[in-house]
């Protein structure tokens, strides 16, 4: 195991909380570059209120928030009657990317779905964002069996 690696005992995973919005907004400025205060906040509220199961996480190392999950369960979308969770957002801390944590959260929300009798985790990611790609390759992801269609509007005005 390298050195600046956490132990797996080290990253502790917990219920998202209330009391975490301002290191989940910092902790994703880092990753984007950019704050997205009031998309996260939107995030986070639908995380607290649209749903009665609590399925978004925070990490923790030495007591300090280094990554968080944002997901929702839904019962049934497009069609689909089944239960299945989403993953909104997912961010890790730079200081502690390759470390653990963004798996240490993806075992938990997995663990934590299965445990409610759901079997399906979806998520969206950039073609182009590599790194996020195989990270979720890692963590056993496939391609769906569907595609997820786009319209420009202003490209379609007359």
């Amino acid at each position: 195991m390298p050195f600046d690696r956490p132990a797996r005992d080290e990253v502790v995973v917990r219920t998202l909380a209330p009391g975490d919005r301002d290191a989940v907004i910092d902790i994703d400025g880092r990753v984007m570059g950019r704050r997205r205060t009031a998309f996260l906040d939107a995030k986070l509220r639908q995380a607290a209120t649209d749903t009665g199961i609590a399925v978004s996480l925070v990490a923790e190392i030495d007591g300090a928030v280094v990554g968080f999950l944002l997901a929702r369960v839904y019962y049934g979308e497009f069609g689909i009657t089944e239960r299945v969770a989403v993953l909104d957002v997912l961010g890790v801390h730079p200081d502690f990317k390759r470390r653990g944590v963004g798996a240490a959260l993806v075992d938990q929300l997995r663990t934590n779905l299965l445990g409610l009798g759901i079997r399906t985790l979806r998520t969206e990611v950039g073609w182009d964002n590599l790194d996020l790609i195989a990270f979720f390759h890692h963590q056993r992801f496939e391609p769906a069996p569907r595609l997820c269609l786009e319209l420009d509007l202003e490209k379609t005005r007359s």
